[in-house]
């Protein structure tokens, strides 16, 4: 008799889409600012849990994103949590160079409603065309 691998029990226990894939929200560690969502398959949730930085799947180009392999801005994962319902992941997370967003922000969620009408709340901290070359 085969048994389950103990390490991989984890991730069964993740609701995933019919896509094979679950929103991750990351959360910085420190503050508990919410810096972006994206999606992870099974894979890049296993990559993140034994390597200790964010990986995500990218829908767009169809593989995993290692988020901060282009830029450099990193996610140290500080802790993973999975929600009562099983089908979000939340990273807990140390944001290196204090960027989250590929428009150079610290955090994707940068636009508020005022007024009926999305505002920009946060700075550029660093041109996206000098981040990404």
């Amino acid at each position: 008799m085969t048994q389950a691998d103990p390490k991989a029990a984890f991730i069964d226990q993740v609701s995933w889409n019919s896509d094979g894939l679950v929103p991750a929200i990351a959360q910085d560690f420190k503050s508990g600012r919410i810096l972006m969502m994206a999606w992870m398959n099974r894979e890049s949730l296993a990559i993140t849990a034994s390597e200790g930085y964010a990986v995500y799947w990218s829908r767009s180009r169809n593989k995993l994103w290692r988020k901060g392999e282009s830029s450099g801005h990193l996610q140290q994962v500080r802790e993973i949590r999975l929600d009562c319902d099983g089908d979000t992941v939340l990273l807990m997370v140390e944001q290196q160079g204090g960027i989250a967003c590929h428009t150079g922000r610290s955090s994707c969620f940068y636009r508020v409603l005022q007024d009926d009408e999305w505002q920009v709340s946060q700075p550029v901290i660093k041109d996206p065309e000098t981040i990404y070359k």
